[in-house]
């Protein structure tokens, strides 16, 4: 499968409208139904054009998918830069010895990727309710242990049930 850009005849900065004018007439000229009497061959080409150009087209005309899919392409780019036959690999060249990462991605664009993902935030989520949850189960503990034992530290208690347990073996 080839780029979607390229499927549908557009540039990397094509408009929203640019994308849908592109894909309806490439719609109108693919379309299945506008061939249904040419050959097997004509057909089964156009459908599979069609079925490329209407994935271009949901792909680039939503702007979340369309952000991913230059995020993915633009990494798939680098490493196809990176290993060039230059010679000298590591994204050099041999014209300009700039490095090739400008279009790469940095740790902290990734990091910044995988930390808004739904996956992750709600994992967070789920640990910050458990952990919240923790503080208010220990807060009520302390808040028992004050109600029935006013006055009280927790080693005068201990003594007191000490005291207690040897009382009532001597009995």
């Amino acid at each position: 499968m080839g780029d979607h850009y390229s499927i549908l005849g557009l540039t990397r900065n094509a408009s929203k409208e640019e994308i849908k004018e592109a894909f309806r007439k490439l719609a109108v000229k693919l379309h299945p139904d506008k061939h249904s009497h040419s050959s097997k061959a004509v057909r089964d080409t156009a459908t599979l054009r069609f079925k490329q150009a209407s994935e271009a087209y949901q792909v680039l005309i939503d702007d979340r998918k369309r952000a991913d899919y230059n995020f993915r392409t633009s990494s798939a780019s680098y490493s196809r830069t990176s290993s060039s036959s230059s010679g000298y690999g590591y994204g050099y060249s041999r014209n300009n010895r700039n490095y090739a990462s400008a279009s790469r991605p940095s740790s902290f664009d990734s990091l910044l990727r995988y930390v808004t993902t739904r996956a992750f935030l709600l994992n967070v989520s789920v640990a910050g309710a458990l952990l919240g949850g923790v503080g208010v189960v220990n807060m009520g503990w302390d808040a028992l242990w004050k109600i029935r034992n006013s006055g009280k530290s927790f080693e005068e208690a201990m003594e007191s049930v000490e005291k207690a347990k040897a009382h009532k073996e001597k009995l």
